[in-house]
This record gives C-alpha cells, sequence and structure tokens, in this order.
C-alpha cells in the first residue's frame, strides 16, 4: 500500500504538469494569432505555432498519418512509464521527479495530438535572427525530466559503487579479514 501512496504522489505531479501545459496552451491559442511573434523581451517572444509533427517539426510535412504514430508512441511510452513509476522504491526520488515530469510533458502534448491534429507551441526563444523552434510547457518538462533522467543514472552509479564497497568491506569485517 505504500508503494500506491509513493506512485500516487508522482502521478499528481504529472497531472499538474499537463494541466499547466494545457491551461497555458488554452491562454496562448486564445490571445495570441497563429505565427504572430508577440515581443516579450530580447531573445523571446509569445508566438503561437501549430506543430503537426515531432519535436523540431520532424515530419510535420507530412499527409497526416504522423499523428496517430505519434499518439500510439506517446500512449505506449506513457504507460510504460506509470509502470515503471509504480515499481520504484520510496527512495528513488529523483528517478520519480524525473519520470513524472516526462509522463506529464507527454500526456499534455497527447492530449493535442489527439484532440486537435497538432501540439500548440507558443514559446520562442531566439538569438538575433536564429529561432529555436517554438516550444510548450509539456515540452519543458520533457526536456527537464530527460536531464533528470541522466542525472541520476550518474547519481545512481555512484550510489551502486558506495553501496558495492560498504558491502565488501562489510564482507571482510564478518569473514576476519
Amino acid at each position: 500500500m505504500v508503494g500506491s501512496n509513493n506512485m500516487l504522489k508522482w502521478l499528481w505531479l504529472s497531472a499538474l504538469v499537463a494541466a499547466l501545459d494545457l491551461a497555458t496552451k488554452a491562454i496562448a491559442s486564445h490571445y495570441l494569432l497563429l505565427y504572430q511573434p508577440v515581443p516579450v523581451f530580447p531573445g523571446f517572444n509569445w508566438t503561437l505555432a501549430h506543430n503537426s509533427g515531432a519535436a523540431f517539426s520532424f515530419l510535420a510535412s507530412e499527409s497526416g498519418w504522423q499523428r496517430w504514430f505519434f499518439s500510439v508512441i506517446a500512449l505506449v511510452v506513457s504507460i510504460g512509464i506509470t509502470i515503471w513509476i509504480k515499481r520504484l522504491a520510496p527512495t528513488q526520488t529523483w528517478l520519480a521527479v524525473a519520470l513524472a515530469l516526462v509522463l506529464g510533458g507527454a500526456i499534455g502534448n497527447l492530449w493535442d495530438r489527439v484532440t486537435l491534429g497538432y501540439v500548440v507551441d507558443f514559446i520562442d526563444v531566439y538569438y538575433q535572427q536564429s529561432h529555436w523552434p517554438a516550444f510548450n510547457i509539456a515540452d519543458s518538462a520533457i526536456c527537464v525530466g530527460a536531464v533528470l533522467l541522466v542525472i541520476d543514472s550518474f547519481r545512481g552509479e555512484r550510489d551502486d559503487a558506495t553501496n558495492d564497497t560498504n558491502d565488501t568491506k562489510e564482507t571482510k569485517t564478518k569473514n576476519g579479514a
């Protein structure tokens, strides 16, 4: 039962990310005109964009099959992450946060893809004339989650190495070595 409560905590974080993502996309869609930048400060605009492809508009120019292809991938990944979160130990906080962020972002973009046929993007970061592809809160959560996954993988190796060293010392002490 403790694992279920732990899992619910992380699924609430995912739900919060998805809700924040969908709310900000609704606000952007209501107040912004498609592809018309609204300057906020140098290097940052609000710009409404519709992305029918994947990250960086990959496959956006295809005939529409990519909508369902990316939807199925997002659904399968979301189910896999949910199962992974359920199996985490209560001490695996970094990994749980990382997975919850990725899951929340995946759900936010999946909702758009299924209901609209495209993902709503509205954050436009640029330097001089070079613009990063527009993105949204879901994309940000996925990226932060991915970075945390990488950091956790390094932390995990360090923790495992420490545990192995301690286990070896305990074994030698018990055996009189």
